[in-house]
């Protein structure tokens, strides 16, 4: 009896098809580590590296003010003179008080010294059985120590007196209002003839440090972890949008914003060509960067059903369905977070229709 051909066709479909008994077929591709590097657009506000608003310390009125807004200032330098006469008289009323200080002084240290003469010619003259009453010596002696203390309360006195000139003068210093650091005048508001100080809390002028920034940006929680001090990260301003400027992270805030759930971190900013201005609105590159290396799979490979999302390792010859979690997308790699370790092998293009623990038979490309 003969027996009956079975065409190479119905094999080939059977092993394409893969009908119950017959192994499965499909390209295999094994599971990549590498890092994760990437940036995200962040919206950040420039300001100012310091920030200043001038006061008077003393009561006066302007005599003058030799800055305006936009003025490019110095430190040290006078922006603002101040006029009170009444400081002045003040002095001269300290300066009169330690002269007469002085000379008090001066009067008791001649008592003093003629005090001691007198002591020192009886203290001889006692030498002699008889010549001087031991208690007349005594007298002259607690004389000589009261005259001390007079020339040292003299003396005193004049310290103080001193103390009041210096601190009437360091209050005249203050009518001298000079600029803190150096700056532009952002803002002016005080004009010549005007009344400042104790009990008038009016702003005269306001001073930025625009030479040197900060760039102020909100980074999301999940991406705190990859803020790496030093790093420099590139923006851009809507005022100049054909430039990429650069700044460097400096300083973070180390809490999160239980509001916005982002940390403030600060970038330092040199700003050499005064192309910024602080309230301008950047947006930022902001990197994106992993401590671990991440494990990337052909986005073919990965199976979303209703159920669950998997990709279909070789285990042996054998299907074995591996549940995972999409991460980050990079070109026709897509992230996975699972059971799987680098260099697994996975079905390249996989489907539920290969079902777990089935035979696979399969080539790797």
């Amino acid at each position: 009896m003969m027996r009956p051909k079975t065409s190479l066709l119905m094999i080939c479909l059977a092993v394409a098809c893969g009908p119950r008994g017959w192994p499965q077929t499909g390209d295999l591709a094994p599971v990549i580590s590498k890092p994760i590097s990437k940036t995200i657009d962040l919206p950040g506000e420039i300001q100012p590296f310091l920030t200043v608003s001038l006061h008077a310390k003393v009561p006066g009125f302007v005599d003058r003010v030799l800055v305006d807004r936009g003025s490019i200032v110095r430190q040290g330098q006078l922006v603002v003179e101040l006029s009170a006469p009444e400081i002045a008289a003040q002095i001269a009323e300290a300066e009169s008080k330690v002269q007469a200080a002085e000379s008090d002084r001066l009067q008791a240290e001649a008592q003093l010294a003629a005090a001691q003469s007198t002591f020192e010619r009886l203290k001889k003259a006692a030498e002699t059985a008889g010549a001087v009453a031991a208690n007349e010596l005594i007298q002259v002696e607690k004389q000589v120590e009261a005259t001390q203390a007079l020339v040292h309360s003299r003396q005193q006195a004049v310290h103080a007196a001193e103390a009041t000139v210096r601190a009437q003068k360091d209050l005249e210093a203050y009518l001298r209002i000079t600029a803190p650091f150096d700056g532009v005048v952002t803002d002016r508001l005080v004009h010549p003839g005007a009344l400042v100080g104790s009990g008038n809390e009016s702003v005269l002028l306001v001073i930025q440090q625009i030479a040197h920034l900060r760039l102020v940006a909100a980074v999301p929680e999940e991406h705190i972890g990859a803020i790496a001090q030093g790093a420099r990260v590139e923006f851009r301003v809507p005022a100049f949008p054909e430039r990429t400027y650069s700044g460097t992270v400096a300083r973070a805030a180390h809490a999160l914003d239980p509001k916005t759930r982002t940390m403030p971190v600060e970038l330092d900013v040199f700003n050499r060509d005064g192309s910024l201005s602080p309230g301008m609105y950047p947006t930022l590159k902001w990197p994106v960067r992993r401590s671990k290396p991440a494990l990337f799979v052909p986005r073919t490979g990965v199976v979303t059903t209703t159920e669950r999302t998997f990709v279909i390792r070789d285990k042996g010859g054998r299907a074995e369905w591996v549940d995972v979690r999409r991460g980050v997308v990079e070109g026709d790699l897509v992230e996975v977070i699972g059971n799987l370790q680098s260099g697994d092998m996975i079905v390249r293009r996989a489907t539920d229709e290969l079902r777990d623990g089935s035979a696979i038979s399969a080539r790797t490309k």
